[in-house]
Formats: structure tokens, C-alpha cells, sequence
């Protein structure tokens, strides 16, 4: 197994946080491969100018943003540009699409950028416009004054079909533009930031490209649109939008719930329109936000959109269908995941033969069976516990000291603030106090 200094650092540091690492998932991917071969073919399709959209469920701790993360790699590494946005009652409402498209332009990454990408790609985008112009023979590179002026028709062109819901995003890129030229660094950096949804930007930046307030709802569709036509014109293949936790719509008022549904069923009509070309929509969820009350079926036409027939067996799911399920890893699923996290530290290690005798097979198994066994024999908890416990308590500790080992020295226990509500819900356990191991 293969892997850079940094991305196995990436990789480990997440593990002892008890976190899904943002790199390296296709190492310690198990149990997808039934759902490649359909997302590949959905990818490509995005690519050639189509759009997709697909619902991932599954109970917590099945993967769901796992799942959703390796996509986002797969997709980054054929040159997509991606954006993942925690969906939140307070910081994140779903109804308020404007929010989101701030905090998707924030999350904003690109291959060769991880994050906050939106200026480098509009920049890259101007560059990619002036390169066009150069190579179809109609300019001279060196007239600097003819090749903005053309490059601003270009880009008024290419803006066509979004000017026409939306002047503005048009109008702000091409006062962005000027801005560069006159070496203006606040304008410019203002008008960045009001493109990408920020609120609080000064009157005066915004008297620069002649718009008023902040991006609001409708505007917000529109600017989406636009960065398709930018990153498309960049060379890029397309955008993954992942929406997560889209189950917290159940705790809003009803009125604010029936608003964000109705807004999930307007992009969701709006992909299937051809309006946003080259999007790939993505959004996790709970199967109570699925089949309960208090999730899609308030909206039904919404329903009748994500409905999957999942009365058959698992294994006769078709990964095409608006809806697709994750079940729990089991025990043998964890106990490779172990196998793999354990190489790949080894791999890396100052002392890889004594990572491989003191944390063998065996000892992995223990722990697996001990964390299990602790939360109510529910396997799909265990994984962030057991990894997390696994790279910080016994693989660290056997590599700082020599003398450390894990039968005679690690009595292994879980601390109740270790835990989720969810997690503590299911291992049965009302307090913080510490819950021990069969070890």
C-alpha cells in the first residue's frame, strides 16, 4: 500500500479524532464496490454536460458521509471541482438557499486547492478566456487593452443563459475584472466576496458593479448556474454538491420544514430541467427522514420523486435508483478496515515489525469484539470509536515505546463523553462515567 507522508499523516490525525478523514478514503473503502461501477457512470455523464442527483440513507453510523467523501475523491481525481455543506437548523437551514450557496462557495475544492477555491477558478477562468482568444488567432497577445475588452465580450457570451434570470453575476465579474486591472485590492477582494454570497460587504464595492443588497434566494440559483458555465469553460468536469445530515429539516417548525423540502424538490426539478449542467447533487439522510413523518413524505411530491423500493434483500438494490442504502459494516468489514489502518500506520512507522507483532490480527479482532459488544452488539457504531481507540491507544502507544504491550498494559475502556447521544443511546448508558472492555 502506497501513500505520501502527507496523505497517511491526513489520514491518521483523523482517525485519532474519531473523524472521516477528507483524503486517502479509497484505502479504507469496504463494502462499496457494488455502488462504483453506477456512481462512474453517473460521473461521466456529468461530465459530458449532463446533471445527477442521488439520495444516500442509512442509520447513523453506516457511512453515509464516508460514502459521500469518497465520491467526492473519485470525482477529484478526474478533475472535478467539489463542495460539501453541513446542513444545520441554525447555521445552514436548507430553506435558505442563499446560505447554502455561501457556505458551498466557502467549502469550494478543486484538485490542486482543498478549500476556498472560488477566486482561484474565476481567475483561472479569465486566463482560460484570454488563452482562447490567443489560439483562435483573433488578437494580439501583447495588445493588452484589446484583449480585455474581448475577453469581456467572451465572457458576456458565455454568460448568456445566466444573465437571463440573473444580471448581476455577469456585471460583478466584469467590475472584478476592472477592479484587477486598476490593481485595486479591496474592490476586487470585495466583489469576490459578495459573488460568493458574503454578506456585509461594503456599499461602496457593491456601487462599483452597480448592484445593492446582499445575494438572496433567487440570485443564489442563478450564481450556481453561473459557476457551472465558469468551471465548465476552466476545463473542469463538473461540480459535486453534497448536502449532509439533511435529516435535521425533521427538529424545524413546520412552516421553515415545509420551506426547505419545497426548496430540495426545486433543485431537484431544476437538475432534472437540464438548467444546471454539469452538477451532480448529492444528500444524505436517515431513512426516518426517508419514510417518516416528519421528513419527505410532508412534501409529496418530493416522495413521489426519491421513492425506492427497498422491500427486496440488500442484494438486489439497484444503485441507479434515486435512493441508495447503506447497511452496517459488519464485523468482518471492521475487522478489515482494522487490517488496512494497522498497514498503512506500519507502512509508514519507524518500527513496522513491531506495529505488525504486538497489533496482529488478533489483537485487532479483541477489540473489535470488545467494542461491539459494548454498544449493544450495533456494529455500524463501532467504526469511529474502534479506529479512533485503535490509531491513538494501542498503534501510537506501541510505537512510542518499546516496551508497551497491549495485553499486559491497555485495559481498554470507553468514556461516556466519548460518545454521541446516539451512540450512548444504543450501549444503553444514561452517564458520562467510563465504560469498560471485555478485553
Amino acid at each position: 500500500m502506497s501513500l505520501s507522508p502527507q496523505k497517511r499523516s491526513d489520514i491518521l490525525d483523523a482517525l485519532r479524532r474519531g473523524t472521516v478523514p477528507s483524503k486517502g478514503l479509497g484505502e479504507l473503502a469496504v463494502g462499496l464496490d457494488r455502488f462504483q461501477v453506477t456512481i462512474d457512470e453517473q460521473l461521466s455523464k456529468v461530465a459530458n454536460g449532463g446533471a445527477e442527483f442521488k439520495a444516500i440513507r442509512g442509520d447513523y453510523g453506516c457511512g453515509k458521509t464516508f460514502f459521500s467523501r469518497w465520491i467526492q475523491e473519485r470525482a477529484k481525481a478526474n478533475n472535478f471541482a467539489v463542495s460539501e455543506v453541513q446542513i444545520s437548523e441554525t447555521e445552514t437551514p436548507l430553506h435558505k438557499l442563499e446560505t447554502v450557496y455561501r457556505r458551498l462557495i466557502e467549502r469550494l475544492s478543486i484538485p490542486a486547492t482543498d478549500r476556498g477555491a472560488f477566486r482561484e477558478i474565476v481567475d483561472g477562468w479569465f486566463f482560460a478566456l484570454e488563452e482562447e482568444l490567443i489560439e483562435s488567432g483573433r488578437l494580439d497577445g501583447s495588445d493588452e487593452a484589446q484583449m480585455a475588452q474581448q475577453t469581456l465580450e467572451l465572457m458576456e457570451k458565455r454568460l448568456h443563459e445566466v444573465s437571463k434570470h440573473n444580471t448581476q453575476f455577469a456585471s460583478v465579474l466584469r467590475a472584478y475584472r476592472q477592479a484587477l486591472q486598476d490593481n485595486d485590492l479591496a474592490i476586487s477582494d470585495g466583489l469576490i466576496a459578495w459573488l460568493g454570497g458574503q454578506p456585509n460587504v461594503a456599499a461602496s464595492v457593491k456601487r462599483s458593479a452597480k448592484v445593492k443588497g446582499d445575494v438572496d434566494h433567487g440570485a443564489a440559483l442563478s450564481f450556481l448556474q453561473g459557476l457551472l458555465r465558469v468551471l465548465k469553460d476552466s476545463s473542469y468536469k463538473g461540480l459535486i454538491v453534497v448536502l449532509d445530515e439533511v435529516e435535521t429539516l425533521q427538529r424545524m417548525r413546520s412552516d421553515v420544514r415545509e420551506k426547505a423540502l419545497n426548496a430540495l424538490r426545486q433543485l431537484i426539478d431544476e437538475i432534472d430541467s437540464g438548467r444546471y449542467p454539469g452538477l451532480f447533487l448529492i444528500i444524505t439522510g436517515t431513512p426516518t427522514f426517508f419514510e417518516g413523518p416528519q421528513g419527505i413524505k410532508r412534501s409529496q411530491p418530493l416522495a413521489q420523486r426519491l421513492h425506492t423500493d427497498f422491500d427486496t434483500d440488500s442484494r438486489f438494490d439497484n444503485p441507479r435508483a434515486p435512493q441508495i442504502r447503506l447497511e452496517p459494516l459488519k464485523k468482518a468489514g471492521l475487522m478489515e478496515v482494522g487490517i488496512r489502518v494497522r498497514d498503512i500506520f506500519a507502512n509508514g512507522s519507524s518500527c513496522p515489525e513491531r506495529i505488525n507483532e504486538k497489533v496482529n490480527d488478533a489483537t485487532i479482532a479483541d477489540l473489535v469484539d470488545g467494542i461491539c459488544g459494548t454498544l449493544g452488539g450495533q456494529v455500524g457504531l463501532a467504526p469511529r470509536i474502534f479506529l479512533k481507540k485503535l490509531v491513538g491507544e494501542l498503534l501510537d502507544r506501541v510505537e512510542l515505546h518499546a516496551d508497551f504491550d497491549p495485553k499486559l498494559h491497555y485495559k481498554p475502556v470507553i468514556e461516556g463523553s466519548e460518545l454521541s447521544e446516539d451512540e450512548r443511546a444504543v450501549a444503553g448508558v444514561d452517564s458520562l462515567d467510563e465504560i469498560k472492555l471485555d478485553w
